[in-house]
């Protein structure tokens, strides 16, 4: 493979890679009793934070391994989150309002469930350019009080492997819902040096959410690297999540929400025009009446 073509795969599943949470250093917290301590112990936070929402956002890097954690309070009660959340068939509509997500579909029955998911570029393409990924759907852990959901992905290009995505949820009350949403990967030497080329190119502009600190103007600086790409894509997850929970069966006012809450973050987040994304996701959403190809 082309040293070019390496570096625009990996690029590519540096910026969207659907999976949050999970190498060793990040766990679900397990219990609605651990999530409601986790709030109590964050809630100073997200009351009062830079995002102008109620949420918390974390990230580490460490041996070969990225991960990310957003703890945030949705505005929907906790049965209808755990309804929508703990089906297969719903993550695959959160999961297309990504730029990167070209095609989802749910597969399989009862335990043994799987998300058939090609990713590519920020713009329109043929299915035969992206690239497939198969997410492993785990029978979620659903309670009175508690909603545990598990996808999971081994292997991905390069050197790249243990994808997960992970969420919990528990009621809070006033008909709200905290949640907890991780993502994380791993990566061998191959997909490291891909990412340091990505990170000195074409990427070395792009930043994170975690002030660092000031510039010589009294400006906040804020986390790049692949810190930077984790705390991006952790966000864009839980925005998709909220925008489908706010028009669960309607669609253009969920495209419409996804794209107008990221522009409210367009320093980390824009990369394309709002026409340009409706368009693009419209066609895709057409696109999933025809098989995946194998």
């Amino acid at each position: 493979m082309k040293p070019a073509t390496t570096l625009r795969r990996l690029a590519l599943w540096v910026l969207f890679l659907i999976v949050p949470v999970a190498v060793q250093a990040q766990t679900q917290l397990g219990s609605a009793a651990a999530l409601r301590a986790k709030y109590d112990a964050v809630q100073t936070q997200i009351g009062k934070n830079i995002f102008g929402r109620p949420l918390v956002l974390e990230s580490t890097e460490a041996s070969g391994q990225l991960s990310g954690d957003i703890f945030a309070v949705l505005s929907h009660p906790f049965d209808q989150v755990s309804a929508s959340l703990s089906q297969p068939g719903v993550w695959c509509d959160v999961l297309m309002l990504h730029l990167n997500t070209k095609y989802c579909v749910p597969r399989g029955s009862g335990n043994a469930r799987s998300l058939a998911v090609s990713v590519g570029r920020k713009f329109d393409q043929p299915l035969s350019e992206a690239t497939r990924v198969d997410f492993v759907w785990q029978p979620p852990n659903i309670g009175d009080d508690y909603l545990s959901v598990r996808l999971s992905a081994d292997k991905g290009p390069l050197s790249t492997r243990d994808y997960r995505i992970e969420l919990e949820a528990t009621p809070l009350g006033n008909g709200k819902t905290f949640i907890h949403l991780g993502y994380a990967y791993a990566y061998g030497v191959a997909a490291r040096i891909a990412m340091q080329g990505y990170l000195s190119t074409i990427g070395s502009d792009k930043v994170g959410f975690t002030a660092t600190g000031k510039d010589s103007a009294g400006e906040p600086t804020y986390v790049g690297g692949v810190r930077g790409v984790v705390e991006r894509n952790t966000m864009r997850y839980y925005l998709a999540i909220d925008a489908y929970m706010d028009a669960p069966k309607q669609l253009p006012q969920r495209l419409a929400a996804w794209f107008d809450s990221t522009e409210r973050y367009a320093r980390q987040l824009h990369e394309v025009e709002r026409e340009d994304y409706l368009t693009m996701k419209r066609n895709e959403y057409k696109r999933l009446a025809s098989p995946l190809p194998e």
